[in-house]
């Protein structure tokens, strides 16, 4: 049995907690950088501040932090073992995958053969990532939101709930794609996009 410590005393936070225990692991406790955090969450110790995390190098760990570019930070920041939480739920394919470190994969998401899931990824629940795609580090893929065959993600893009990426693409790192979009054509510039079909939102 692991023992894990999760970094982010939030909503996303419980779901990871749910996760880790359905595994047969065991939630060590919460780390937070909320001042007004202490004492218990969801019925676990809020153990401190991030910074406490070299107290803890026993422990596993995963950040249950939904922004990217925080998440990415806090990857930085803490230099233990990382854990990675998949649902039993999750439909994953036993040909040609591979999830790497600190990545959540959450209740009933599905991912099929020759699909690559790169460090501290979120695949929300009911999330869909068909075969031979490759999902580049930080990325989150929200709920609901489905991903055709042979799409390439970009480092730390967020795709929205309910949004749909059409197969054969490829969208550049640092784009958030607006909850409900249609993707229909690669993306080479960062950025919001939204829309059917998605298109670049234009910011004054």
């Amino acid at each position: 049995m692991k023992e894990v410590v999760i970094v982010g005393a939030s909503g996303h936070g419980k779901v990871v907690a749910d996760i880790v225990l359905k595994s047969g692991d065991k939630v060590f406790g919460f780390l937070d950088d909320n001042p007004k955090m202490e004492g218990t969450f969801c019925g676990f110790p809020v153990l401190g501040r991030t910074d406490e995390w070299k107290m803890l190098q026993d422990k596993f760990f995963i950040i249950a932090i939904g922004n990217p570019g925080i998440r990415e930070s806090m990857s930085h920041k803490i230099q233990g073992e990382f854990y990675t939480a998949i649902h039993p739920s999750a439909q994953i394919s036993l040909i040609d995958i591979k999830i790497e470190e600190g990545t959540t994969i959450m209740a009933n998401a599905v991912i099929n053969s020759g699909s690559y899931v790169g460090r501290h990824c979120i695949i929300n629940s009911t999330a869909v990532v068909e075969h031979d795609n490759r999902i580049s580090d930080f990325v989150h893929i929200s709920v609901g939101a489905k991903v055709a065959g042979t799409v390439e993600i970009g480092a730390r893009t967020w795709i929205g709930m309910g949004a749909c990426i059409n197969n054969n693409l490829s969208i550049c790192s640092d784009c958030i794609i607006g909850a409900g979009a249609v993707v229909i054509k690669s993306i080479e510039e960062s950025g919001i996009y939204i829309g059917v079909p998605a298109r670049k939102l234009k910011v004054d």
